[in-house]
């Protein structure tokens, strides 16, 4: 594993203040790579967060990451994380049950580079605990699939594992990617989705939200 990564890797358990100024030293974003889905622009989600409604967070009771059935297949072999590992890298190669096989992907939350798809977790942008939190958990389970799939909207992304691991259920009060240069398009995509599936937002959420999309 290249040198970098393997910092990048360390960097990202220990948080987001520790991790800015080595991981902005360590890498740039390539200047061509597949995305997920463009969110929409800061002064729309400006818009977007003014009308969503704010209230206290739910209670996880009754929550199971079962409840939302997710990676369904999408065509052919390719379930929904095997068709974001395709987007989001380069060069991918792919055998025949659609597993990647080899390729790179750079994770725009830390800036580290993978070569193996084994490193790479794809990220619910809004995540299925927070969604049930803010209303999901009134959903039918056919709602619930179709937001743990969807590929139209800015809500998959493959990102770094343990990164990922270390965002857990957390919304952007307690959690931001340690690339500063990434968090604007990271809450104008958090809104995006938001609004779209009619979830709620609490204060403190609405708060660092509207901070960081200030500075768009």
């Amino acid at each position: 594993m290249p040198v970098r990564n393997v910092y990048a890797r360390r960097l990202a358990v220990l948080g987001t203040s520790a991790a800015l100024t080595v991981t902005g030293l360590l890498a740039t974003a390539p200047a061509a790579q597949a995305a997920m889905p463009t969110p929409v622009s800061a002064a729309t989600a400006r818009g977007y967060l003014a009308a969503l409604t704010v209230k206290a967070e739910g209670s996880t009771s009754g929550y199971s990451r079962d409840l939302f059935p997710h990676w369904t297949t999408q065509s052919g072999a390719c379930n929904t994380r095997e068709i974001v590992l395709k987007r989001d890298g380069r060069n991918v190669v792919t055998d025949s049950a659609c597993a990647a096989t080899s390729g790179s992907w750079y994770s725009e939350y830390d800036g580290a580079t993978w070569s193996a798809a084994s490193d790479v977790d794809i990220d619910h942008m809004v995540p299925l605990a927070e969604a049930w939190r803010s209303g999901a958990s009134s959903w039918t389970t056919a709602q619930r699939q179709s937001f743990a799939n969807d590929l139209t909207r800015p809500q998959l992304i493959a990102v770094t594992d343990n990164v990922n691991q270390a965002k857990g259920d957390l919304d952007p009060a307690k959690w931001l990617p340690s690339r500063t240069a990434y968090r604007c398009t990271y809450v104008r995509a958090w809104v995006h989705v938001k609004y779209h599936w009619k979830l709620s937002v609490d204060s403190a959420e609405k708060s660092a939200l509207q901070s960081v999309l200030n500075g768009c």
